[in-house]
């Protein structure tokens, strides 16, 4: 399993999806950093098959018209301290692979996460 974790997310999230033995990449890591257009990102993520990890609304409305990306991650939790969404993010990122074996579309919220689709 393969993300791409967007600007509005702290950086270290891609090490912690990595530390869970996961491959990602942060929106810095990319040549334009955190100034990618999301239509760029949505190219990335399908051509390299990475799951969206997002708070932007925008990635929800394009998935919702146009099925793009083909996997997303919405972070849900309003605003968390970076220890507090680490914690919550660790405990439950294999449980969130494991279900993006089967679906396509799954939010992070302050109490665990919910399969939407």
């Amino acid at each position: 399993m393969k993300f791409l974790v967007d600007a509005q997310l702290p950086r270290r999230m891609a090490g912690w999806i990595q530390n869970a033995g996961f491959d990602a990449v942060h929106t810095l890591d990319l040549p334009n950093g955190n100034r990618t257009p999301d239509q760029e990102i949505l190219a990335i993520a399908d051509s390299e098959q990475r799951v969206v990890v997002t708070k932007d609304g925008d990635f929800v409305e394009s998935f919702v018209l146009s099925g793009k990306p083909e996997k997303l991650l919405l972070v849900s939790t309003g605003n968390i301290r970076n220890r507090d969404l680490e914690a919550l993010f660790v405990a439950v990122i294999p449980g969130i692979a494991a279900d993006f074996q089967a679906h396509r579309f799954v939010e992070l919220l302050r109490t665990g996460y919910l399969v939407r689709a």
